[in-house]
């Protein structure tokens, strides 16, 4: 659902100036919203009321929202941010850079550039983007967990890092998260750990993925 123009708390009395956050691209649809449920009926009415106090536009079947595709059939729910990721290698000027098999190299954890950077703020903004694509990418996550340990003093290597993260998400670019009725909801965790693996304070490294009714959800 598109709201064109939404203002919960009345008519305001006064001329009011808006901007759109930072790093937000969708500037010619900034209300939209979306409606999921298993009763059409019901969703319908909602739909309904909802018209009867603001300009709303039915876009239908849901398939692009904050940067996440979705495709879907009567059994399968595919999500992922291809061109979440395309656009964010375009703002990186990363978008001709070579693709890479791994998110990660051992050796270039510690081997790297350590001049800092003049201007932290690129590298932080660019690791926020990161986790939030561990939303569809989950094979990431560690790779991510692991430069984000570097936000308040980060080096030209830790952004080396970052830069290989993208180029890896380019090299598969058509990967997500399958979704599937398998028509029962059990709950089922793996948990898994590296003992003392860290080189810098020998601490452990965890890792965990919940699945409910067969489907990753965290």
């Amino acid at each position: 659902m598109d709201v064109k123009n939404s203002f919960l708390h009345g008519e305001p009395e006064e001329e009011v100036y808006m901007d759109l956050p930072p790093g937000h691209l969708l500037k010619s649809q900034p209300d939209d919203i979306v409606i999921s449920g298993n009763n059409i009926i019901e969703i319908d009415k909602l739909k309904k009321h909802l018209n009867m106090t603001f300009d709303i536009k039915d876009l239908e079947r849901l398939k692009y929202f904050l940067g996440i595709e979705i495709t879907e059939s009567n059994k399968v729910l595919f999500i992922s941010q291809r061109k979440y990721v395309l656009d964010l290698s375009k703002e990186t000027d990363k978008l001709a850079s070579k693709p890479v098999d791994t998110s990660m190299e051992y050796k270039g954890k510690f081997e790297n550039d350590s001049t800092h950077l003049s201007n932290p703020r690129q590298f932080q903004r660019l690791i926020v983007k990161l986790i939030y694509l561990t939303i569809t990418r989950s094979n990431i996550s560690y790779s991510v967990s692991y430069v984000s340990q570097f936000l308040h003093k980060p080096t030209q290597g830790h952004m080396n890092l970052a830069y290989r993260l993208l180029n890896y998400l380019k090299s598969c670019l058509g990967k997500g998260i399958w979704l599937k009725k398998n028509n029962h909801t059990d709950i089922i965790g793996y948990v898994d750990a590296n003992w003392a693996g860290s080189p810098y304070d020998r601490r452990s490294t965890s890792g965990f993925c919940t699945f409910v009714g067969g489907n990753l959800v965290t």
